[in-house]
């Protein structure tokens, strides 16, 4: 046993315990979690008439007097059997948007929907795949006596590709006051599609909530350049939300037409400043807006929520844009293991984040997000479900939801996460199992559709 590697060593210690068998009922029911959350409690169940026990549960009974819990990160390079099904769950939050079910009417299939991508401004021009990159003709040299263009063909997983062509002539403080700003740009663009279509459809603007409704549901991406660009599903209803129908004028023509006119128009002025001065923000002059399916014209429902909630699941190290965790001291921006591009966002914002006129943007804090704020993923209140919603749609099919006419008495507390070297080892493999008993079983039923 000395002899074995310490993580043998500590799965077979984990095997012999008598308890094994419920430990190994807690990791699958966690999905083979990497990262699973300790808890120490218990809950008991009481009829609320008669304060008869209905039933009880105490961590006594469990190995290590201990519940296993999911850890329900996103990040898939943190914990990739909870991304799978936070990817699950965002799947079907988008498509309930898109063509109905959780509550939301299938009629929705049929409404003005677009799927739009907003991008970033340029902050200097950067190194890209596909062709020849940059080519010139004349070999100038900017100010700083580098060469314009590049004339290179770079694979897309080549490590120049979205870096600067040159780090001097880059604006590295635009590029981080605009991640500060971009939640507030858009804010200001949906304001200004729902201003758009008020015009387009000869109302007066304050007006248009009587007739119309904007939905939506957007995700943030960093691209190879670090800067992030938006994708929207966005929908449009009556003035009820997604029970009513939009009014004859709202069409999906001039829906995209209000989307790119308010992308144009819409602006952020930053605070002034003596080092940076005051930027006006606005969005890349490059705006995608295209219809979602309805029968066989535009994007496929199912392809755009997919796309959605695969990209949700990916960590700042993994897009290679920042870290997965927050910044400390000078030392983590060092230290990290990013680019030197995206280190120097990181250290930009480490030294704007002390000017006074930025102290609200707290660009310290979102050192590790380029300075970029928002959430990965956002919706308006009337696009579709709720994350909540769904979760507790599977704790009602796993049958753990309150029952009624019942009170519930809980007395959990914390007491640690994560496994051992040998217990990682063994939800590894359980994990790994239950993906592809989970692809298998996906497979099977494609199969069975096409045969039908």
């Amino acid at each position: 046993m000395r002899q074995l590697p310490e993580t043998d060593r500590d799965a077979i210690r984990i095997a012999q315990d008598p308890q094994f068998t419920r430990w190994l009922e807690q990791i699958t029911a966690t999905g083979g979690c990497a990262h699973p959350v300790h808890l120490s409690g218990s809950t008991t169940t009481l009829d609320a008439a008669t304060g008869e026990i209905i039933r009880t549960y105490d961590t006594r009974i469990e190995p290590g007097e201990r519940l296993l819990i999911r850890c329900r990160n996103r990040r898939s390079t943190v914990c990739a059997p909870c991304s799978r099904l936070h990817a699950g769950d965002t799947f079907h939050l988008v498509r309930a948007g898109l063509v109905g079910g959780k509550n939301v009417p299938d009629t929705v299939r049929h409404r003005p929907r677009l799927f739009i991508t907003l991008t970033a401004p340029s902050f200097g021009p950067v190194h890209h795949a596909g062709g020849r990159c940059r080519p010139r003709r004349n070999r100038g040299r900017c100010e700083h006596g580098r060469l314009l263009g590049c004339g290179a063909v770079h694979d897309t997983d080549d490590a120049l590709v979205g870096q600067p062509i040159c780090v001097d002539c880059y604006d590295y403080p635009a590029h981080v006051l605009w991640h500060a700003h971009a939640g507030k740009l858009w804010d200001r663009f949906v304001i200004g599609v729902r201003r758009q279509l008020a015009s387009l459809g000869g109302l007066v603007q304050s007006r248009f909530a009587d007739h119309a409704r904007l939905s939506f549901a957007r995700v943030a991406e960093y691209q190879k350049r670090a800067a992030v660009h938006v994708h929207a599903v966005v929908r449009l209803d009556g003035p009820a939300g997604p029970t009513e129908e939009p009014p004859a004028w709202g069409t999906a023509d001039r829906l995209a037409e209000a989307v790119r006119g308010s992308a144009r128009r819409v602006m952020v002025r930053t605070p002034y400043s003596a080092v940076v001065g005051e930027l006006i923000l606005r969005w890349g002059v490059q705006v995608d807006a295209r219809s979602v399916r309805v029968d066989s014209n535009g994007l496929d429902d199912d392809a755009v929520a997919a796309y959605v909630a695969k990209y949700v699941t990916k960590g700042a190290h993994e897009t290679g844009a920042g870290t997965d965790h927050p910044l400390t001291s000078w030392g983590d921006i060092e230290s990290a293991r990013v680019s030197e591009h995206v280190r120097t966002l990181i250290r930009t914002c480490w030294r704007l984040g002390s000017i006074p006129e930025y102290e609200s943007l707290r660009l310290r804090a979102w050192a590790h997000t380029l300075g970029y704020r928002g959430h990965i993923l956002t919706k308006s209140r009337a696009y579709s479900t709720t994350y909540a919603a769904l979760r507790a749609e599977r704790a009602h099919h796993v049958g753990t939801e309150d029952t009624a006419d019942a009170v519930t008495e809980r007395r959990w507390r914390y007491v640690g996460s994560g496994h051992t070297p040998g217990a990682a080892l063994l939800a590894a493999g359980i994990a790994e199992d239950l993906e592809h008993s989970r692809r298998f079983y996906a497979e099977a039923s494609k199969a069975g559709r096409r045969s039908q």
